[in-house]
């Protein structure tokens, strides 16, 4: 190969970032505000300047090869630092622009902050997505958000994280269930009864899991749902007793939320980075925010 294959083209780059993140050339095209043949043009280009497929086609959707998903680690690194670069320079002009990406476990655990940091730095774009615990800490670590609210047991070391509160984990129950006069069931009690989880991967789960594990209880889960929505229906439609987190449990003329007595479950979230992106302009200006709203 010649040193001039070599060297990357930075525009082939992007868009071969934004066809691995968007997943689709046509909406890799919207995202950069160009033409889908300019997209597939320097696709192609740089496929052959070394000879490889970065992509496999099914149709109008692809998937990243084995050396693609490879590069996307790479890209998601160069792309994230040049948001940093951008945040360094509007901070020095005094523009505090920029787009910061949030990702959390729930709208509850983040609405107040957003709120607060939208209304001190209006100027600044900011995206939420919502996931569960391991998908949140993936998505730091990958580059994919800036920052994580979520609980953490033990902190990673890649990591640089800010404690706050504390989260304590109800069951919920139809208002015509036999626990529904109650306020608070005892531990011992759960014992055989059906349960309504949510996906592995949810720290609200893992922390519920390991306080029967504790206390030598078994119960019997009877469905897995990815969201504390799905769940509440679930639980409200008779398929089983559901757990969440306290701030969480919304009204709902179907459903009461109990307290667990004889064992303590709390979740202790935390706002996370990266520990070397945590001086990244727009990351200290939220990590700030949280030492004030704390």
């Amino acid at each position: 190969m010649s040193q001039a294959k070599t060297m990357l083209n930075f525009k082939r780059l992007r868009c071969f970032h934004a066809v691995a993140t968007e997943g689709s050339f046509t909406e890799a095209a919207a995202s950069l505000n160009v033409g889908q043949p300019s997209i597939t043009t320097h696709i192609k280009a740089l496929e052959g300047d070394f000879g490889l497929e970065l992509f496999a086609r099914h149709g109008h959707h692809v998937e990243l090869t084995d050396v693609g998903g490879a590069l996307l680690n790479i890209t998601q690194h160069i792309f994230s630092l040049e948001e940093e670069a951008i945040g360094v320079l509007t901070e020095a002009s005094g523009l505090r622009s920029g787009h910061l990406r949030v990702g959390a476990i729930g709208p509850s655990q983040v609405t107040d902050m957003i709120v607060a940091f939208g209304q001190r730095f209006p100027d600044v774009e900011l995206s939420v997505s919502l996931g569960n615990s391991h998908d949140i800490l993936s998505g730091v670590l990958n580059f994919r958000s800036d920052i994580g609210i979520l609980p953490i047991e033990e902190v990673d070391t890649r990591l640089y994280s800010v404690p706050f509160g504390e989260n304590r984990i109800v069951l919920l129950v139809r208002t015509d269930h036999n626990w529904a006069s109650y306020d608070a069931i005892d531990i011992a009690d759960l014992e055989g009864e059906r349960f309504v989880l949510r996906e592995e991967g949810s720290a609200t789960r893992h922390a519920f899991e390991s306080a029967l594990t504790r206390n030598n209880i078994k119960i019997r889960p009877v469905l897995a749902i990815g969201s504390r929505e799905a769940v509440r229906e679930a639980v409200a439609n008779g398929l089983g007793v559901g757990i969440a987190l306290e701030d969480e449990t919304l009204p709902h003329k179907h459903l009461k939320s109990l307290r667990i007595s004889g064992a303590e479950i709390v979740l202790h979230p935390h706002v996370v980075c990266l520990k070397e992106r945590k001086d990244s302009p727009l990351i200290r200006a939220f990590l700030d925010l949280i030492a004030e709203l704390s």
